[in-house]
């Protein structure tokens, strides 16, 4: 036993050695992945706290802040148009009690006057366009700006409508695959293999624990993108569990788990682009960045244009 030890603890200990070691330089075993785009503002839903959510208004304002990335959902309708929406339903966003699937793109009602802002309880939100706009819209009226597009359910017909509107537009290294199922996002890499794309849940588990046994510098990762939650919103703007001390727990484990700066120094440093949603607060902007994130995905654009613009100050002055 003790000869056991004798060997297994220098072995165990030559071994983190090695792993920090590469951790900290991952260059030396990994080409980084290149940047087509570097997006410090994302707008959540088109910036969904200062106009309603997903509509071309809320986008133009969000444009107008230099946002570098729009954060899409997509449902598909009855007549196979590719819907920018967060909702299958459209009881919250419309006031019809109907799916988007049983209507025909044209009939689809207008958005409510004001909607609550998910991410900021007892926010609302207003504004003068309430039309429901496709994804074919959005790419001609924004051509050239970076999107992510999530895909909720595994619904082929809408993954590959998707695919073909990238392909035809000439957004393959622009539009970002996002989903947090792995079934759905291998549906989405097969439809259009060219587009960059995100972990999903079970893929950012299992990079977690990768970085915690060491391996994560031996391991290549295809993912371009961590678009994660922040674990300090938890139980303050996001309830991802009905009990209280669920949150609390959630909040508690993956804060202890996800805010390492040596994490996100790392996948950085192999190109891997790290945002972090939905993140509404100064505050919250602040701890985002100081860990290294490459951006931070909001509902107000302008708060974090006004963030970034004196962050940007304040690093040039010093």
């Amino acid at each position: 036993m003790s000869l056991l030890l004798f060997c297994a603890l220098p072995a165990l200990g030559g071994y983190a050695m090695l792993s920090v070691f590469f951790l900290r330089r991952p260059r030396l075993l990994h080409t980084p992945w290149p940047r087509s785009f570097t997006p410090h503002l994302g707008a959540h839903r088109g910036g969904s706290g200062e106009k309603l959510e997903n509509t071309l208004e809320a986008m133009e304002n969000a444009m107008a802040q230099k946002a570098d990335l729009m954060e899409l959902d997509c449902q598909l309708t009855k007549d196979g148009v590719v819907l920018v929406s967060h909702d299958k339903n459209l009881l919250r966003q419309t006031g019809l009690n109907k799916d988007t699937d049983s209507l025909d793109f044209k009939d689809l009602p207008p958005y409510r006057e004001e909607l609550e802002v998910y991410f900021s309880p007892g926010r609302f939100a207003h504004g003068s366009d309430r039309r429901l706009v496709s994804l074919e819209d959005v790419f001609q009226r924004f051509p050239t700006i970076p999107m992510s597009v999530e895909v909720k359910e595994k619904n082929e017909q809408l993954i590959h409508k998707i695919a073909d509107l990238v392909r035809r537009y000439e957004r393959n290294d622009i539009t970002i695959w996002a989903s947090e199922k792995s079934s759905i996002m291998k549906k989405c890499r097969a439809a259009n293999p060219d587009m960059p794309f995100s972990f999903t849940v079970s893929r950012g588990i299992w990079m977690v624990v990768l970085f915690y046994l060491g391996l994560l510098p031996y391991i290549s990762i295809p993912e371009r993108f961590l678009i994660s939650f922040l674990p300090t919103i938890i139980n303050r703007t996001y309830f991802p569990f009905p009990c209280s001390w669920l949150n609390q727990l959630a909040a508690w484990v993956s804060k202890w788990l996800i805010m390492r700066k040596s994490l996100i120094q790392h996948l950085e440093a192999r190109g891997i682009q790290v945002l972090f949603w939905c993140l509404n607060e100064e505050s919250d902007f602040e701890v985002a960045f100081n860990l290294g994130a490459t951006g931070v995905i909001t509902d107000y654009p302008t708060a974090l244009r006004r963030y970034l613009d004196s962050r940007g100050a304040t690093t040039q002055a010093s």
